[in-house]
């Protein structure tokens, strides 16, 4: 089963938004996630209906954060999108009536579901303006050991 890569994809597309002096347009976006603008305006439509983001048509049009960084939680972008899984753990059969296979889908079951639970009390604690500050430490440190190449955001990120 494939990964899916939506969570990091909008989170890195905030922060790019983040450091935007202004609008930032779906193709701009959308080349910082590696995909295609329509990709990204479907993502972005659960952030704009939970009031993270708000877009403008036309000319000096484009995403804008409309809410604080810290006010942000990744649980909260994370259920924005629709709160997919966030552990893909599959089953043979939704309600199986062999006997093991109740067995070992309660159990996996119960196991999926505890883990979920930590992983979004842990995505609920950290928030967009930590991932922010996390960047600029990480920036000024690589700045500062004479890093170069396109390790920041307003550069083609890789």
């Amino acid at each position: 089963m494939k990964k899916s890569s939506q969570l990091s994809d909008v989170l890195h597309v905030l922060l790019h938004m983040a450091e935007h002096d202004g609008p930032a347009t779906s193709e701009t976006l959308a080349t910082a996630m590696q995909t295609n603008p329509v990709v990204l305006r479907r993502l972005m439509s659960g952030l704009r209906e939970a009031g993270f983001v708000a877009s403008a048509k036309g000319h000096g049009g484009g995403w804008v954060l409309s809410c604080e960084l810290d006010r942000i939680s990744l649980r909260d972008v994370h259920e924005a999108l629709g709160a997919p899984a966030l552990v893909s753990l599959g089953f043979r059969e939704d309600r199986p009536t062999c006997l093991v296979a109740q067995a070992v889908h309660e159990s996996l079951s119960g196991a999926v579901l505890a883990a979920e639970a930590v992983l979004l009390k842990r995505l609920g604690a950290v928030t967009l303006a930590t991932l922010f500050n996390d960047f600029h430490q990480r920036m000024a440190h690589h700045r500062a050991t004479g890093g170069s190449g396109p390790h920041h955001l307003r550069g083609a990120c890789s």
